[in-house]
């Protein structure tokens, strides 16, 4: 199949040039000579292939940067900020601002590696904490995993919601990647819950009748077992005495020395408890803090948004560049008249003559400079290259050759 054949039917017109008169007074004669140069797809009659870059306005996206920092030296010329911008769309843009031949992190980046590094420190003492109860390391340990068992699981669990989630941090910090430090984020609250979650049980068991609690925890929930490993570890027997709800061992017995179990078991409890609910309510700012950090910052980990690939809806396509085309020809009309507009934009083809979509732009392109049929055909023969479309909206070409063997430079 022979490409070079290809028409300018192919693509219903929609790049060739506008010829005058620009603007149509009829609905559907293309743009009114009243439309809205900020917002072109709304006068169009076909806004669902209209890409959003229709109303991109050039005045409002200068390649350089004129706003200067506060504490920046006024002299020396303004440079464009690095990685950010329309420039983060540029092939091999830089992700992260560069100075003095080196990369540096900006300050969110920072802000989110230092609370990063608050949550990783105190997760992983707690998790130190937590195992060498478990272990037993502590003194009196093994009340803690008798009496408080339940505060004991869930600030185990919450110290190692709290390092995973700043392993995910560290991942999405160091690599530069905003999906992990989403799940960060989100993680951060996880973890916010499970850490409120032991200081309020703790809190609520202390201040709320503990002593009603140790009482119904004694007789009912520790079972004999229960109150053997606290007689050993606390030294006592029984509960108000060797008499009453005592296990037998061979320190506490009917004629032991030994006092009731109730007051140091009870006096044991109020310190620990207090310990624990403090613990926990004082990271509670240190949490709000990092997940204010990470929904603040994440998003801005590098100057550049998102992965630099151009939104969908904001692509070109042939749709947008005849509106384009044909909103130009109406501004010029407009403002110089048709006939200068038919001048200015002939003179634009021909410095552009080299993005032609068909073999009949190019024709009618040689004739206008050439003058003679002759040329025509040694210019389509020799010094065009045209290439099929790849896709509807996605048609490839190059510019006239140059040098052909049959080319002519008035062509170019």
């Amino acid at each position: 199949m022979n490409h070079n054949n290809t028409s300018s039917s192919d693509y219903d017109g929609l790049l060739n040039p506008p010829k005058a008169p620009f603007a149509s007074s009829s609905p559907g004669g293309g743009f009114p000579r009243s439309i809205s140069h900020d917002n072109l797809s709304i006068a169009s009659g076909t806004t669902g292939d209209l890409s959003l870059s229709v109303n991109y306005l050039p005045s409002k996206f200068g390649s350089l940067n004129q706003r200067r920092r506060k504490g920046w030296k006024n002299d020396g010329p303004r440079v464009p900020k690095n990685g950010g911008g329309l420039d983060a769309f540029k092939v091999n843009e830089a992700r992260m601002p560069q100075g003095k031949q080196r990369l540096r992190w900006n300050r969110f980046k920072w802000i989110l590696f230092f609370s990063n590094a608050l949550l990783s420190i105190y997760a992983v003492a707690a998790l130190i904490v937590c195992l060498l109860t478990w272990f037993d390391v502590w003194d009196h340990a093994d009340v803690i995993r008798v009496g408080n068992r339940p505060e004991l699981i869930i600030s185990t669990i919450a110290s190692c919601i709290g390092i995973i989630t700043s392993i995910i941090g560290w991942a999405g910090i160091l690599l530069n990647n905003r999906s992990f430090l989403a799940w960060y984020t989100f993680l951060n609250w996880i973890t916010f819950a499970f850490l409120v979650t032991p200081g309020y049980i703790t809190y609520r068991k202390r201040t709320f009748n503990l002593e009603g609690k140790i009482n119904a925890q004694w007789s009912r929930a520790l079972g004999a077992e229960g109150r053997l490993r606290v007689q050993n570890q606390l030294e006592c027997c029984g509960y108000f005495s060797p008499f009453v709800e005592a296990t037998v061992s061979q320190t506490c017995y009917a004629r032991t020395v030994l006092e009731g179990c109730k007051g140091v078991y009870l006096d044991y409890e109020r310190f620990i408890l207090k310990r624990w609910f403090a613990a926990s309510f004082i990271l509670v700012p240190v949490q709000i803090a990092v997940i204010v950090a990470g929904l603040l910052c994440s998003d801005h980990i590098t100057y550049r948004f998102g992965k630099g690939m151009m939104p969908e809806r904001y692509r070109l396509n042939l749709t947008t560049m005849a509106a384009i085309m044909e909103n130009y020809a109406n501004q010029l009309a407009d403002q110089y008249g048709a006939d200068i507009a038919d001048d200015i934009l002939r003179k634009t083809r021909d410095r552009n003559s080299g993005n032609v979509p068909s073999n009949d732009s190019v024709a009618s392109f040689t004739m206008g400079s050439m003058g003679t049929p002759g040329g025509m055909g040694m210019g389509i023969g020799t010094g065009v290259e045209t290439h099929s479309p790849m896709a509807p909206f996605h048609a490839r070409y190059t510019s006239v050759g140059k040098g052909g063997p049959g080319s002519d430079s008035g062509m170019l």
